[in-house]
């Protein structure tokens, strides 16, 4: 019998010992940021705000990293910079006007680069076994960048996969946001003295929240419900854009709106840990936009 307790206990410690090390192994995290950069540093003439991000990004340490508005950018000078932050890998949509790109820390498969049928163009690829859009949709025409989430909705659809996600800049205003964006009377009357006979980004003289709707009815989920406060959550403009374009301090803060987001498949979504909107601080002088980051728990594959 004193046998019997002493295998009986034996067994059950090595069982427990080896599932909490299971447990332990079993997942792992993925920190994933978008960031629209402005004009690629002034087209590469700003070098104290290029080199100040790059140190910046650095710190932050992503995993994955969606950039936008690489002005200037060759896929070997985006090369030189993602080595620096700690990518070996970088895919970039294209070499002209307003690329975007992605840079990872593992291998890059290319799925689709689509300058034709997009204002700014679409990145697909696919990196630590998740598929990712990375988009930049229109910044002048509301019918414009409908069609455009049209066509990604209808993309991530036909893959079946339950592992994706979108990010970038949408330029798109969210219906969550709707509670206190309708307050922005100043912001919606600039918008609509913006507006010409061919564009506009307004519908009907009213925000417009549809590209996003289009987006969440994927589905795709917007990690940051339930993880930040959605109204201290702008990411764009920032305070460098104080002195152009007729902005000024006053206008900064009623302008300001949630227009980059980090969308995910609804199983990726629930291993969502943490985001975070870096909009304080260092951020403010290195862009017009704000970055973000999103960090999940990856079960690991045997």
């Amino acid at each position: 019998m004193r046998l019997f307790c002493r295998t009986l206990f034996l067994t059950l410690f090595i069982l427990g010992y080896s599932l909490t090390a299971f447990a332990e192994e079993k997942v792992k995290p993925l920190k994933v940021m978008t960031y629209n950069i402005w004009n690629g540093f002034d087209w590469g003439k700003d070098t104290t705000r290029h080199e100040s991000l790059i140190q910046w990004l650095k710190g932050q340490n992503p995993d994955v990293l969606a950039l936008q508005e690489l002005c200037g950018y060759t896929e070997e000078k985006l090369r030189q910079d993602a080595a620096k932050w700690g990518h070996p890998y970088v895919q970039i949509l294209k070499e002209k006007g307003y690329p975007t790109a992605l840079t990872s820390k593992e291998p890059i498969e290319l799925i689709e680069k689509n300058v034709d049928n997009f204002w700014h163009g679409l990145l697909h690829v696919k990196t630590f076994g998740i598929d990712f859009f990375v988009v930049h949709l229109s910044p002048s025409d509301s019918d414009t960048r409908l069609r455009e989430a049209q066509q990604v909705k209808s993309r991530i659809q036909e893959l079946q996969s339950d592992s994706y996600i979108i990010l970038g800049d949408f330029n798109s205003e969210s219906p969550f946001d709707a509670y206190w964006l309708e307050s922005k009377k100043e912001l919606k009357s600039k918008m609509l003295s913006s507006a010409n006979e061919k564009y506009s980004n307004l519908r009907l003289g009213e925000f417009d929240y549809a590209p996003m709707a289009e987006f969440l009815g994927i589905p795709a989920i917007d990690l940051s419900l339930g993880k930040a406060n959605l109204e201290e959550s702008f990411t764009f403009p920032s305070p460098a854009l104080i002195g152009l374009y007729d902005q000024t301090p006053e206008t900064i803060l009623q302008n300001r709106v949630r227009i980059d987001y980090i969308l995910a498949s609804p199983a990726l979504a629930q291993t969502c840990s943490q985001v975070k909107i870096f909009n304080q601080g260092a951020t403010e002088k290195l862009s017009d936009h704000f970055p973000m980051m999103a960090e999940f728990q990856i079960p690991i594959k045997d």
